[in-house]
């Protein structure tokens, strides 16, 4: 399977736009959103083209393709306008033997992981700053933020794919 994981959208209907694209030329089997999807929380700027209920809408075009999780700008009522499940502090995924822990990054994070094994991944978002790193066999990937990075670095996205992670740029 192939995978393209985004994280922290924060409602920029542009970003959305711009992973819908990618995701689609990419040729994809699921989107991963890792979390702060539709709105943008009280300390950070207005992302490009903040327009929540329409990424709500393009998103749920792809809806039997989506897995999600919550960040923590993200509410049940989020959940109502949403077509595909988003209220899990993270999901596992098992593809070809390994495990892909998916979640936001608040919760758990790379100081508070979760039981893993090595050859296993952990993915997730919320600090808007792009990792790739290994620890105990671990691979860590953060794909940085969609609309607001803040590693001096273009907003972008990661693809999974058969145990290889790429960054993308949007």
């Amino acid at each position: 399977m192939k995978y393209l994981i985004c994280s922290d959208i924060h409602g920029s209907f542009a970003a959305t736009q711009k992973l819908v694209k990618h995701f689609n030329e990419l040729a994809c089997d699921y989107m991963v959103i890792l979390g702060d999807t539709l709105y943008f929380g009280p300390r950070n700027p207005f992302p490009e083209e903040y327009v929540p209920a329409k990424v709500a809408e393009l998103l749920n075009t792809l809806s039997d393709k989506i897995i999600a999780v919550r960040g923590n700008c993200d509410s049940e009522v989020d959940q109502f306008v949403l077509d595909f499940p988003m209220l899990s502090d993270y999901v596992l995924i098992i593809d070809e033997g390994r495990r892909l822990f998916i979640t936001h990054g608040h919760v758990y994070s790379p100081e508070k992981m979760p039981k893993l094994s090595k050859n296993d991944f952990f993915f997730f978002g919320h600090t808007h700053v792009r990792t790739l790193e290994t620890q105990n066999g671990i691979t860590i990937c953060n794909p940085g933020s969609a609309s607001m990075p803040k590693d001096n670095m273009p907003p972008a996205f990661a693809v999974y794919d058969s145990g290889q992670i790429s960054w993308h740029d949007l």
